[in-house]
């Protein structure tokens, strides 16, 4: 089926030595066979996602970006840890094949995961893929449900309260990124000082301590082939840790650019949220209170942390581009874009009854 997610050629300045993957893989697998396929997957612009393919044994590589990084980011053998430790109680976890932690092989910590063979949602519905609105807002609601569904996991039962600091996640959440976007910071991007110290006067206490994702996305979830409405994979726990809920619902939100939203967000949407049938921010906020049975008075507080956090997340990746620690063309306008957030960020503050 056309529409099952596919890796592409790898991108310039980021190729993996074909003949040490091999090696790797063969030591690590029984009976691969012939020489490995290395491709790329296109989304993502922080960890590089390859597919390393042996005939019909396809496998998933995940690395940390080439160039200088934070010490504390990009940890790879603690995002297949979680995912290894979450998968007996979440199911949608893919199967941790291999860690590597021997930095003469490709330079860095990496690990191998199963292949989940799927659709991924990106930036559009695949032109095969097309849906009535009935079905498309099934599948909003069946995305919005896992997400529900994880966070009613029980950390302590899983051996996963070990990923938590205690109480005050809210509090070091504001501190630590707002201390990551001074460290970022170039000078073409504004300061985001209005931003942060409203984030910092309108902290709520702690709704729950749950395991959260923290990158929550429709690029990060798979969907059956046989029956697209169906969530078989979630990818991506590099940040999932134990948590407030309501914060990784706003760090979901940041995302959700729906139809009638200003051109200047728009032009940032990475998911087809904008599609006739999906629920609207503020439907998915009301629909995530019924499902998983928290009141949400004010959602404002959440709205503009996560906008903040994308947009640190955002200018982190600016910063490697602006210095020349990454050629990829794709961060070039990321400085605009951390700008165009913090105004985002200082309207609903404006309007905010907090």
């Amino acid at each position: 089926m056309s529409q099952i997610d596919q890796a592409v050629a790898v991108r310039d300045g980021e190729e993996l030595d074909a003949s040490t993957v091999d090696r790797f893989m063969k030591q690590a697998v029984a009976d691969l066979q012939g020489k490995p396929v290395i491709r790329q997957y296109p989304g993502g612009a922080s960890n590089l996602t390859y597919q390393v393919d042996y005939g019909s044994h396809s496998f998933v590589l995940r690395r940390p970006p080439f160039g200088k990084i934070a010490r504390s980011a990009h940890d790879m053998l603690r995002e297949a840890r979680v995912m290894a430790t979450l998968k007996p109680v979440y199911g949608y976890v893919p199967e941790i094949v291999a860690t590597c932690d021997d930095h003469s092989v490709l330079g860095c910590d990496f690990y191998v995961m199963q292949r989940l063979e799927g659709v991924i949602l990106r930036q559009d519905f695949p032109a095969d893929l097309a849906m009535p609105a009935e079905d498309v807002r099934t599948l909003c609601t069946n995305v919005i449900d896992k997400l529900v569904e994880l966070h009613k996991v029980d950390a302590e039962a899983a051996g996963l309260n070990h990923l938590g600091k205690g109480d005050g996640y809210v509090q070091r959440q504001i501190r630590g990124w707002s201390d990551r976007f001074v460290k970022a910071r170039t000078d073409d991007v504004g300061d985001f000082a209005t931003v942060m110290q409203w984030l910092n006067d309108k902290m709520p206490d702690d709704v729950a301590q749950v395991v959260i994702h923290n990158d929550y996305r429709f690029d990060n979830v798979v969907l059956n082939p046989d029956n697209p409405l169906e969530v078989i994979g979630v990818l991506d726990w590099e940040m999932a840790t134990i948590g407030d809920p309501l914060m990784d619902l706003g760090n979901s939100l940041a995302y959700w650019v729906q139809a009638d939203d200003e051109a200047p967000f728009k032009m940032l949407r990475r998911q087809p949220t904008h599609q006739p049938g999906m629920l609207t921010r503020d439907e998915v906020v009301t629909y995530y209170a019924q499902q998983s049975g928290r009141q949400i008075d004010n959602f404002d507080f959440y709205e503009v942390y996560g906008l903040f956090r994308l947009a640190v997340i955002v200018q982190q990746i600016y910063t490697r581009y602006y210095h020349g620690q990454t050629a990829d063309k794709r961060f070039a306008m990321f400085g605009q874009a951390a700008n165009y957030l913090q105004m985002r960020c200082e309207k609903l503050i404006s309007k905010s009854g907090l």
